[in-house]
């Protein structure tokens, strides 16, 4: 297990290039469910009340709640974990590193969000500003891994650190803007425990069963809160301790988490939150400004932003590009990042609920996607091929 954590993000990318896979039949069959005789019934189930309810303590939830709620702040569980174990020793733990990608990933944030909230100014739908910053990097990984053996190895590192910080700024972005009116109560509980978990942390405590236990009652906590439930399993994979090369508590719990994650969640989150029932009138609202927003900036202004950025960063000396990565590569990697999917619907869910505005938000994100990716396919396999010819 510890052996295959050293190659720093080898098994990861192994994980994301089969789920990528994976994830476009979840949508695919999401799809044809919504567009056949049992989408009505399939969303009455999503909208079924699943859990218990009593005075003191609320868990009845709808099953798609679960799903967003429940079984993705395990999926950000697992991201945090991530993100920390690059900290630590991988990717981002220099400064010379990082830069360059850091960089690129907040270029491909702020660009795509700036051109949203340009078009959506002062409608309803501004509030989804956040849709078109994300990267799905289970699908760009996936998408990437079909180009084979010409594909350098920095590239997938650096396409893999890049998502990395593109979810943890989202993590951010919806922990600070997509919170609606705070409970200090619930808050100053969940506190309490997030500073509970970092006490064990200092005392040297590495049984994962005393991080877990109380991250589920902090989960509670901050879901009653107004903050998005799931940064509960951010503050929880921060508080678990690194321990040795040998015993990781942190390597134990990712590496324990990925197969679930790539198979279960994702896979259950695409099919619950993609069932787009097709209508006619989509064609037309794909050329909404709410629509527009999130597919230029998605498939025009994370390339800009990343390229953009990237290039900052070489000029002002800040960083270098890897070693055989061109220009040309990072062009293709910014067009990748153009899927947004899993993140971008998370966030479109938070912003418009069960509103006309989601659903048309997560058609134009389906557009978005397909088009990010066969543009970026196609690209980068003409520049490989170029590179090796």
């Amino acid at each position: 297990m510890g052996t295959n954590y050293a190659s720093k993000l080898s098994e990861f990318i192994k994980s994301e290039q089969s789920s990528g896979v994976l994830l476009i039949c979840c949508v695919t069959f999401s799809l044809i469910i919504a567009n056949s005789s049992i989408g009505l019934p399939f969303q009455r189930l999503l909208s079924s009340e699943i859990g218990f309810h009593s005075d003191l303590i609320h868990l009845k939830f709808s099953l798609l709640n679960w799903i967003n709620d429940g079984l993705m702040a395990i999926f950000f569980f697992f991201i945090g974990l991530e993100i920390k174990q690059e900290l630590i020793d991988g990717h981002l733990s220099s400064f010379k590193k990082a830069s360059v990608p850091v960089l690129a990933a907040l270029g491909g944030a702020l660009i795509p969000a700036l051109i949203f909230m340009f078009l959506n100014h002062g409608t309803v739908t501004h509030i989804g500003w956040g849709i078109p910053m994300a990267t799905d990097i289970a699908f760009a990984l996936g998408i990437l891994s079909l180009l084979g053996k010409i594909i350098p190895a920095a590239l997938k590192v650096f396409l893999s650190t890049l998502a990395v910080v593109d979810d943890l700024l989202a993590i951010l972005i919806i922990a600070i803007f997509y919170t609606t009116a705070l409970n200090w109560n619930y808050l100053l509980a969940a506190i309490g425990i997030f500073l509970f978990l970092i006490a064990l942390n200092k005392l040297g405590i590495i049984h994962l069963t005393f991080y877990v236990i109380p991250g589920l009652v902090m989960w509670y906590f901050i879901h009653h809160s107004g903050i998005h439930a799931t940064i509960a399993g951010v503050l929880t994979a921060l508080a678990i301790p690194s321990g040795s090369t040998n015993s990781s508590p942190l390597k134990k719990a990712a590496h324990s988490l990925a197969t679930p994650v790539t198979f279960i969640i994702m896979p259950l989150f695409a099919i619950a939150n993609t069932n787009i029932q097709f209508e006619s009138a989509m064609i037309t609202d794909i050329l909404s400004m709410l629509g527009l927003g999130i597919i230029i900036g998605l498939v025009f202004g994370k390339p800009i932003g990343i390229i953009l950025f990237s290039w900052l960063a070489v000029k002002l000396k800040i960083g270098a590009l890897p070693e055989k990565i061109s220009w040309k590569h990072i062009l293709g990697i910014g067009l990748l990042a153009g899927i947004g999917f899993t993140m971008s619907i998370f966030i479109s869910f938070i912003s418009f609920g069960g509103s006309i505005y989601n659903l048309e938000a997560k058609f134009s994100i389906l557009i978005s996607s397909i088009l990010a990716g066969i543009f970026g396919f196609v690209y980068l396999k003409k520049v490989l091929k170029d590179t090796v010819s």
